[in-house]
């Protein structure tokens, strides 16, 4: 199994009280598999999402168990969790046109993620891969230094 849930709860703490947001998610996902989660809005899908890889903010309780290939990641260092995503697991969340930041190129908002997880990398390869990236779904490689707006 390369990802196993086994009864995730979040709750946040709020000056109200105790907010349930996740109660008793499980599953499995083998390599090569993807989820996709529907639901309403409100429903806990970006927060069970965002408690898969340790996204949640400090007022956000977790329980159960997020398996990595057998790893646990809530008791991964950061290191190793910051080595993990993207490479390893990784959210995309619905709202696209809020996850590329408006002010930088495309190019740019790649290329920070590429290099991250690869510093070896020249620039020259690291251009190339982006424009790969870009092609593999759907974009021309020149569009890489356009903003997230232009491709509207």
């Amino acid at each position: 199994m390369v990802l196993s849930v086994r009864d995730l709860h979040v709750t946040y703490r709020t000056r109200s009280g105790p907010l349930p947001a996740v109660r008793g998610v499980s599953f499995d996902l083998e390599h090569g598999e993807s989820l996709g989660i529907a639901g309403e809005s409100g429903c806990g899908k970006s927060t069970m999402g965002a408690a898969l890889l340790r996204l949640l903010p400090k007022s956000a309780e977790v329980s159960g168990e997020v398996l990595l290939d057998g790893e646990d990641v809530y008791r991964m260092t950061f290191g190793r969790l910051r080595a993990v995503r993207w490479t390893e697991m990784a959210i995309i969340f619905q709202g696209a046109l809020h996850a590329l930041n408006p002010v930088r190129s495309i190019r740019w908002q790649i290329a920070e993620a590429i290099e991250l997880h690869d510093a070896a990398l020249g620039s020259r390869a690291v251009k190339a891969r982006v424009g790969e990236l870009l092609e593999q779904v759907g974009l021309a490689a020149r569009r890489a230094d356009d903003h997230p707006h232009q491709l509207f």
